[in-house]
């Protein structure tokens, strides 16, 4: 897979906030119940202070790796001294290397197949922050996904 290599400045996203493994057999239910809170809950329309119109996928808190827990946040990037409205939690993607990847497709299989090969791949993962940014303006079965993953 291609990507190109990028310095990322610190961003602050708020959203909703799980904690799952890889070996979770509901991981991809859990994620995608999640995904649904936030838009169905009216979650993502009470956020204060966007930057942009884009979500994102914020896997973080590694315990391991990616053979341990992790914290999986839906959620958008937010100016830094905004208030949110109770039950949003905040995070901070810090700012550092990153290997950025340009998926498409169907979202749901675009990035399933994405992460898939990323786990196969030798990469200098920090297991810091990696997200996924929806770019705005697309439909879910031909998405553009900006993924990057935080590098040593």
């Amino acid at each position: 897979m291609d990507y190109e290599l990028v310095q990322l400045e610190e961003k602050k996203v708020a959203g909703l906030k799980i904690r799952t493994s890889n070996t979770d057999p509901q991981m991809v239910e859990e994620i995608g119940a999640i995904w649904q809170r936030f838009y169905g809950d009216g979650v993502h329309a009470s956020l204060t202070g966007k930057k942009n119109d884009k979500c994102i996928g914020l896997y973080s808190d590694y315990e391991n790796g990616a053979t341990g827990a992790y914290d999986v946040m839906v959620g958008c990037e937010v100016e830094a001294a905004v208030a949110q409205p109770e039950l949003v939690e905040t995070k901070i993607i810090a700012a550092g290397n990153y290997a950025k990847f340009i998926v498409k497709g169907d979202v749901k299989q675009a990035i399933g197949d994405f992460w898939m090969k990323l786990w196969g791949m030798e990469l200098d993962r920090k297991f810091g922050s990696d997200f996924e940014e929806y770019q705005s303006g697309e439909d879910m079965a031909n998405a553009e996904i900006h993924v990057y993953i935080s590098l040593n």
